[in-house]
C-alpha cells in the first residue's frame, strides 16, 4: 500500500531560525515512515515571492526529505491573485524563480493503483498563461489514468464552505476558477483532495472523496482571523495511506513541535504594512 507524506506551510528562510526545528522533527519521523512520495502543499518559504534566497533555502531542506518530492507553490512562494495579495501578485518572474529551485510547481506522479496530480492554485483566476496551460493538461492526465484512483493536491483548498459558494476570499480558490477544475473534481476515480494554506487540520467527505486540510509546520492563526472555519489548530503533517479504493489519512503531530501564534511572531514574519 503506497503512502504519501503531505507537509505544508513550512515558511522557511535563511534569514530566520523560526520553524526549522518543527521541520527537522517531521523529517526525522519521515525517515522512520519511509513514504513513497512527499507532497509539499505550498508556502515552503517564508517570503519567496520577494526573496529568492528563501526559495533556495526551502528547496535545500525539502530536498533532504527521504522520498521523491512534488513541490507545489503557495502564495508566499510566488504571490497570488492581485485581489488578495496586491503587493505580491503572482507573475511570470515569480513563477520562474520557483521553478528554478523547486520544479514546475505542478505535475503528476503514479503510484501503485493511484495517480497523484499536483496543481498550482495561485494562478487560478488570474488570467495568466500558466493558468490556461495548467487547465489544458487536466483532460489528458485524467484520460490516461486508466483504472487508477486519483489524489489531487494544491495549496489553497478548492472551497471552505461549499463548491458553489460565490464568495471571493483569501482562503480558497477563486469561485470563477473552480469550473476549470470540474474534470478532476467530478471524475469518478477521485478519492482524495489535499490542501494547506489554512493553518488548520480538518478532514471531511463529500461522496467518495475525502478532503484533507494539512496542518502547518510553522505557526497557527488566531481564530478571530478565520471566523467560521472549522478545524484543529495544531502543527504537524499528514500521512495518506492509499488503499485500493479509498485514502486513509493519519495526523502526524509528534511531541515537541512548537505551536506559535502568528500574532506573537508577526514582527519576525509578516509585519502588518510591511
Amino acid at each position: 500500500m503506497p503512502t504519501i507524506l503531505q507537509i505544508s506551510d513550512a515558511h522557511l528562510s535563511p534569514r530566520s531560525p523560526l520553524f526549522r526545528e518543527n521541520f527537522a522533527r517531521i523529517r526525522a519521523l519521515a525517515e522512520a515512515l519511509a513514504p513513497d512520495l512527499v507532497v509539499a502543499t505550498g508556502d515552503l518559504s517564508l517570503d519567496g515571492a520577494d526573496h529568492e534566497e528563501d526559495l533556495a533555502f526551502a528547496a535545500e531542506l525539502h530536498a533532504d526529505l527521504p522520498a521523491p518530492l512534488l513541490a507545489l507553490p503557495g502564495n508566499h512562494d510566488v504571490g497570488s491573485h492581485a485581489r488578495t495579495m496586491p503587493r505580491q501578485p503572482v507573475d511570470a518572474a515569480r513563477l520562474d524563480r520557483f521553478r528554478a529551485h523547486l520544479g514546475p510547481g505542478r505535475g503528476v506522479v503514479d503510484l501503485p493503483g493511484w495517480r497523484v496530480i499536483g496543481l498550482n492554485s495561485e494562478v487560478m483566476g488570474t488570467g495568466l498563461a500558466e493558468e490556461a496551460e495548467q487547465a489544458a493538461t487536466l483532460p489528458g492526465l485524467l484520460a490516461d489514468a486508466g483504472e487508477r484512483r486519483i489524489a489531487l493536491f494544491l495549496h489553497k483548498p478548492v472551497f471552505v464552505t461549499a463548491p458553489e459558494d460565490p464568495t471571493f476570499d483569501y482562503w480558497s480558490v477563486p469561485p470563477a476558477a473552480r469550473p476549470a477544475l470540474a474534470p478532476v473534481l467530478d471524475h469518478p476515480a477521485l478519492r482524495l483532495v489535499g490542501s494547506g494554506h489554512l493553518h488548520l487540520h480538518h478532514r471531511f467527505e463529500r461522496g467518495r472523496v475525502a478532503f484533507a486540510w494539512a496542518p502547518p509546520l510553522s505557526f497557527l492563526v488566531h481564530p478571530d482571523e478565520q471566523p467560521g472555519l472549522p478545524g484543529e489548530r495544531l502543527c504537524g503533517a499528514l500521512l495518506h495511506h492509499l488503499h485500493a479504493d479509498r485514502a486513509e489519512t493519519e495526523l502526524l503531530a509528534p511531541a515537541g513541535l512548537d505551536r506559535p501564534i502568528l500574532d506573537d511572531i508577526r514582527d519576525l514574519t509578516y509585519p502588518r504594512g510591511g
